[in-house]
């Protein structure tokens, strides 16, 4: 039977049809992302989500072109993501920058653009260079990621297009219930980065009697609460068997009672925010200073060539 999870889409606020299942390629290198890229979308995945930052865009991009190939697929059937990386940020330098992860990917279009981090004294000129590339059709959709309230405010006292999506760290210790309400309201999805919540998350006595209750795994549980919750996921992982596992979610469903037990887990404990940046507001002599990971396969993955 047909895995209804990775068929099903959500419409997104301006329209465009975005798949509710993914896969994310956070903290792989090339290699490893353009191997992932291919089982996901052997196995029927069609959401692909990655970053400058991660440092893997060309091995995405060269997965993609592969997958595109030996599953008999058009560059259509597939939605892709990537972000505008924090050192990026900033009218022009975002514009320039994007085309060249436009190459990288082996792409002359990307389905969803996230600004990456709300960047102070930025990330309004970066949300102009986003709506421009919106406009001329480079992107499909645009949005955001890791933007509280205020930030949100901030687009929408632009009078103009607002983001799609936001994409947050979002799993049973870090709800984001006030940000999803506002989000609600503003016709924003949200989509899930570290969907599983760690290991804390996943060895939770709470969801592992659940998950025994259902014959079912704790990341596969905790899949199924973000989705009941109407969040976008995007697991990462590696392996061909845990890409299948984490997606056959589709065959069960948690009760109210759950729902409520695993809602009760909320701690708003965030792995990583705003504070331990460099550039935000008051600390910029402590945070940390973003860079692109670099992988030794990048130069191989630029230039490899797709078999046919």
């Amino acid at each position: 039977m047909a895995n209804t999870i990775l068929q099903e889409t959500t419409k997104l606020s301006n329209g465009v049809e975005m798949p509710v299942f993914g896969l994310g390629v956070w903290k792989s290198n090339n290699a490893q992302a353009a191997e992932s890229v291919q089982v996901a979308i052997k196995n029927g995945y069609r959401l692909i989500d990655t970053a400058k930052q991660y440092g893997n865009e060309a091995g995405v991009g060269f997965g993609i072109q592969q997958a595109l190939v030996d599953n008999h697929l058009n560059r259509k059937d597939l939605f892709v993501t990537t972000k505008i990386f924090n050192g990026d940020q900033g009218y022009l330098s975002t514009l320039h920058n994007f085309d060249e992860q436009l190459k990288r990917l082996r792409l002359t279009y990307v389905d969803l653009l996230l600004i990456h981090w709300p960047v102070d004294g930025k990330y309004l000129d970066t949300w102009t260079a986003l709506e421009k590339l919106y406009h001329e059709g480079k992107v499909r959709a645009i949005g955001v990621s890791n933007f509280d309230e205020a930030n949100l405010a901030d687009l929408e006292n632009l009078h103009r297009l607002m983001p799609q999506v936001n994409q947050m760290e979002f799993n049973p210790l870090v709800q984001e219930e006030h940000l999803f309400n506002k989000m609600n309201g503003l016709g924003v999805t949200m989509e899930a980065w570290s969907p599983l919540g760690g290991g804390e998350a996943l060895n939770d006595p709470t969801i592992k009697a659940i998950a025994e209750k259902h014959g079912k795994t704790t990341a596969q549980t905790i899949l199924r609460f973000d989705y009941q919750m109407g969040v976008i996921t995007i697991p990462k992982s590696a392996h061909e068997e845990r890409i299948i596992a984490n997606a056959a979610i589709d065959d069960f469903a948690l009760s109210e009672d759950e729902m409520a037990q695993i809602k009760g887990m909320n701690k708003e404990q965030h792995t990583i925010w705003h504070q331990d940046f460099a550039w935000h507001k008051g600390s910029e002599e402590t945070g940390v200073k973003d860079t692109v990971s670099t992988w030794n396969d990048t130069d191989e993955y630029l230039k490899k060539k797709v078999r046919y």
